[in-house]
């Protein structure tokens, strides 16, 4: 688990209890950023499938992309997907130029309180999350 808080790895498994909430509110149809363990809709893209490369058009997206640098690259998608609506659960980096280009007053953007538990983690990350929703 030791890797989850390092730069060892980009991949944040999404908390299970935070999913169930969401996919609650906007009924999820894919996931575009899974692996077959932690897949949290029936249909979903792993690294293999390239999500980037897939179309999103006309469904509800649940997306946790990969946190490092390619971040950007996944919300730049998201923004771009029509007909549908994409949920996101990233970093909260306000400070980036992808957070000011296509969330920052072009979207809804939910803040989340304390730091989430990934991985079934007994330690919060080591950053603040938040949950964007292009519609």
């Amino acid at each position: 688990m030791k890797a989850i808080f390092s730069s060892k790895t980009c991949e944040w498994e999404t908390p299970q209890n935070l999913f169930n909430e969401l996919n609650k509110e906007f009924n999820f149809t894919l996931d575009p950023c899974a692996t077959k363990e932690n897949a949290k809709c029936r249909k979903f893209y792993t690294k293999e499938d390239d999500g980037l490369t897939k179309i999103w058009d006309d469904e509800i997206v649940f997306c946790n992309p990969p946190y490092g640098r390619e971040v950007g690259k996944w919300v730049k998608k998201a923004s771009e997907s029509k007909g549908g609506k994409v949920i996101m659960l990233i970093p909260s980096r306000t400070d980036t130029k992808w957070f000011h280009d296509y969330i920052y007053n072009k979207t809804e953007i939910r803040f989340i309180k304390g730091r989430l538990r990934f991985n079934d983690s007994k330690n919060s990350a080591p950053f603040p999350s938040m949950i964007v929703v292009f519609d």
